[in-house]
């Protein structure tokens, strides 16, 4: 458009703006279009109704802030969802999704907004999903308040700030899931009124997650950190490196080793902090392949740390500044398997190394960013940490006879006792706390 054209437009726009008030209500609905050319007679009778314009346009004001003070006004809030939730059933046989809805309070001078409900809804059909509000929502957002700090503070959002939701959606049984969600989220503004999002759709990948073989051979294993827990050091941490926000460890998962009474460490090591590595069940346990796969990046040579011992900040957030002796496997296209913490000389995998299901990694050991030892598993979409994002995974079979902590784990005096039928869990995702079992024959079940 050039120039000519853009202020023609201008005014044309401008003119089909100014309407006669006696004409308002002409059942044709034509608006009255005055130009600056028409006679002077006209233009009298222009310059009359301009004052009755100012009157009447001041009474569509008053009404209009009436008719918006009867409604929840819409909040100053961006709301974004940077990667689409994807179905995958857990271990308690519920279809779960995990996702992140990130707020951003965008004007400097909105004033502190409390957030004060989160309803989810299929974008389709408009059911309700689920709804949170009180603690159990304040539980839910990153940053988490302070110690110390009254009930509700991790809902105030200030003005330009950020803040997290960490949504765990559980789907109700024999649904199909949704292929969007909707949410609408209510504040509290500062003077005491409610303001509000509705929308803010996210789509859903409908998607079967990968199904992998064990990582670990044989014996019970802490799932602990695990997928479901929004405050665990995986989930609840976000990554944001080279412009891009990212959730790597989203379904991560560090597993314990534990003898049958759930102790991570043996009988008689007396002190934790002066307990060896031989002294823990898991320590030198062989770590498998998941699937047929290719080495992508891999590292030896990081030390063990003793254990327990305080843990220096990582140098990066990165592979080599995070998982201290390590394997990456692409087992499909956009699928990688992460292996940290491996035991400082046992990597036997090279990078472009072809291996199969069951084929041994490596050991289960200390190194890198590890306050005892365990294996540290996750599934993401590229072969870095920092830059990807975490996807769900089902074991083709295990066992998981109840749940436990880690704390549990390492108290001598707690003694685990199973609280569910020890039976096969097929296609499923373990969860946070879960104790599982994996079969010492890594071949796939039948």
């Amino acid at each position: 458009m050039t120039n000519r054209q853009r202020n023609q437009q201008n005014r044309a726009d401008c003119r089909a703006l100014v309407y006669f008030p006696g004409w308002a209500n002409d059942p044709t609905g034509d608006s009255i279009v005055m130009d600056a050319t028409e006679s002077a007679e006209v233009g009298t009778l222009a310059n009359r109704s301009m004052r009755m314009i100012a009157r009447l346009l001041f009474s569509i004001m008053v009404t209009g802030a009436a008719s918006a003070s009867a409604q929840d006004a819409m909040a100053p809030v961006e709301v974004r969802n940077t990667w689409a939730p994807q179905v995958v059933t857990g271990s308690d046989g519920v279809v779960h999704l995990a996702y992140e809805l990130h707020l951003l309070n965008f004007y400097g001078d909105t004033g502190v907004l409390q957030l004060r409900h989160v309803g989810v809804f299929d974008g389709t059909s408009k059911r309700s999903l689920a709804t949170f509000e009180g603690p159990a929502l304040e539980a839910m957002m990153s940053p988490h308040a302070p110690e110390g700090a009254k009930v509700g503070a991790a809902l105030s959002i200030k003005s330009g700030a950020q803040a997290t939701v960490f949504i765990w959606l559980d789907l109700p049984k024999g649904t199909t899931p949704p292929a969007t969600l909707r949410h609408r989220l209510e504040f509290e503004t500062a003077k005491g009124t409610t303001t509000s999002v509705d929308g803010a759709r996210v789509y859903v990948d409908t998607s079967s997650p990968v199904v992998l073989g064990a990582p670990l051979r044989g014996g019970f294993w802490v799932a602990t950190e695990g997928p479901g827990n929004s405050r665990s050091h995986h989930w609840g941490s976000t990554v944001v490196v080279n412009g891009q926000l990212t959730v790597p460890q989203r379904y991560a998962v560090d597993l314990i080793g534990v003898d049958a009474g759930g102790h991570a460490v043996r009988a008689g090591a007396g002190d934790l902090r002066q307990s060896k590595h031989a002294d823990w069940i898991g320590f030198g346990a062989d770590v498998l392949a998941v699937a047929d796969g290719m080495g992508r990046s891999t590292h030896d040579g990081a030390v063990d740390h003793p254990p327990l011992s305080p843990q220096d900040e990582p140098a990066s957030l990165t592979a080599d500044g995070l998982y201290g002796n390590y394997v990456v496997l692409e087992i499909s296209p956009h699928v990688f398997a992460h292996y940290a913490h491996l035991q400082h000389g046992s990597v036997v995998v090279k990078a472009g190394q072809h291996v199969h299901r069951g084929d041994v990694l490596g050991h289960v050991g200390q190194s890198g960013n590890s306050g005892g030892p365990h294996l540290h598993f996750q599934v993401s979409n590229a072969p870095t940490f920092e830059g990807s994002e975490g996807i769900p995974f089902v074991f083709d079979h295990f066992t998981r006879p109840g749940i436990w902590s880690v704390n549990q784990a390492i108290d001598s005096k707690a003694v685990f006792h199973a609280t569910s039928k020890i039976g096969m869990h097929r296609k499923e995702m373990p969860l946070d706390n879960d104790v599982i079992g994996f079969s010492t024959d890594p071949r796939p079940s039948k």
